[in-house]
């Protein structure tokens, strides 16, 4: 058995609850906090220009970028190399964030070669593989929101959902995630389509913040866009999550989190105490929210993480996305092992089960996280051999 696991747990509903509970809200003493925000930027990074040519930023291991100022030139793209967590885009600034170019997490359409599902922009979850022949049906796309794959019909599978629910029926993927970007989550994928070969599901748009001490002035384009359809099926992924926080925020650019052709848009918010100059123009406009917010860090916050999954251990820190190939002749029952920490209360979670061909298995539980911290449970899961599978855990 080969099992492969990479990147931090993130919670859902659960940390989105705690973290709205630590946002405070400031639009009546604005000007005087303004003077004192801080974005988290230590500057070690010192100033990012990309105003020579188009630049790709790699992502550190926390996807923590501190810079001095940030300023991306007319004419000009700042992208983002994936790290091995796939964490989101955190884009600090200690002085003032000037974007007139392009700043893309954008997810890609699934390749004609080779034949494999969409990738997502950072902070986004891949699309689903294609089928081959009859032996090897299609897999759903990955991400809370993941379309699913029609076993038969080269026109069915379904787009991934984000704001809202992708396209494709009984087969789309669904509405996730908290206005507030609390956590900050990208797009899903979408289904795989049938074939021999068919076509991988559109990946999910990534998800950024960026943020400034002082003032985020957009008069180019933030592109969080979902990975487009290809093949048959209108299964691209969906949109993904932008969100701009500084004392002021300004300008008349562009910020678009539209879902691929079938898939759901994303999310885009804006916190900021000034917002005389905020003109922007947003794609759909329907998914902005604007809040007049500042944190408040807790000391500790509440985490979920896999720490067992057929019989391997998985250190914390290291398990969101788990990956479990059985060999042949394995037992098809085995276990996974989750962990709460810090939630205080009785925890709804969510297990997905999705194998690279075939539908994947939700399961849905609580974890009691009262007398015990931390606390385990214990879920018994059916795998198949054969036929590497990827397993999430999320809070509803």
């Amino acid at each position: 058995m080969k099992l492969f696991a990479n990147s931090f747990t993130q919670n859902m509903k659960a940390k989105t609850q705690l973290l709205a509970a630590m946002l405070v809200a400031v639009s009546s003493w604005g000007p005087a906090w303004a003077q004192n925000f801080d974005a988290g930027s230590n500057g070690s990074l010192g100033a990012l220009n990309v105003t020579e040519a188009d630049m790709t930023v790699e992502l550190p291991p926390d996807g923590r970028l501190h810079y001095t100022t940030v300023t991306v030139g007319l004419g000009r793209t700042l992208r983002f190399q994936r790290n091995a967590l796939n964490t989101p885009v955190q884009l600090l600034a200690q002085g003032d964030v000037v974007i007139n170019g392009v700043v893309s997490v954008n997810g890609a359409a699934g390749p004609d070669s080779p034949r494999i599902g969409g990738v997502a922009g950072p902070g986004g979850f891949d699309g689903g593989k294609p089928g081959f022949g009859a032996e090897f049906l299609p897999g759903d796309g990955y991400g809370p929101g993941g379309g699913r794959a029609h076993p038969g019909d080269i026109n069915g599978s379904g787009g991934a959902g984000h704001f809202s629910p992708g396209l494709g029926g009984s087969l789309a993927g669904q509405t996730y995630g908290s206005p507030l970007l609390i956590p900050l989550m990208g797009g899903s994928g979408g289904g795989g389509q049938v074939g021999n070969p068919g076509s991988g599901g559109g990946g999910g748009g990534g998800a950024i913040l960026l943020a400034s001490n002082t003032r985020i002035t957009l008069g180019g384009h933030i592109q969080a866009f979902g990975g487009n359809w290809r093949g048959n099926s209108r299964n691209g992924g969906s949109g993904g999550a932008v969100r701009l926080l500084a004392p002021r925020v300004d300008g008349s650019g562009l910020v678009s989190a539209q879902g691929g052709e079938g898939g759901g848009p994303g999310r885009i918010r804006i916190d900021c105490f000034d917002k005389r100059g905020l003109t922007l123009r947003i794609e759909p406009p329907h998914v902005l929210t604007i809040g007049t917010t500042m944190f408040v860090q807790p000391s500790t916050l509440p985490r979920l993480d896999l720490v067992m999954a057929a019989g391997q251990n998985i250190p914390l820190g290291t398990g969101n996305t788990v990956q479990v190939l059985l060999p042949f002749n394995s037992p098809t029952n085995q276990t996974v092992t989750l962990r709460a920490q810090d939630f205080g209360a009785d925890v709804p979670v969510r297990l997905t089960l999705t194998p690279d061909n075939g539908p994947r298995i939700v399961i849905d539980t609580n974890l009691v996280n009262t007398a015990q911290n931390p606390a385990t449970l214990d879920i018994p899961i059916s795998l198949p051999v054969n036929n590497l599978t990827t397993i999430h855990a999320w809070t509803r």
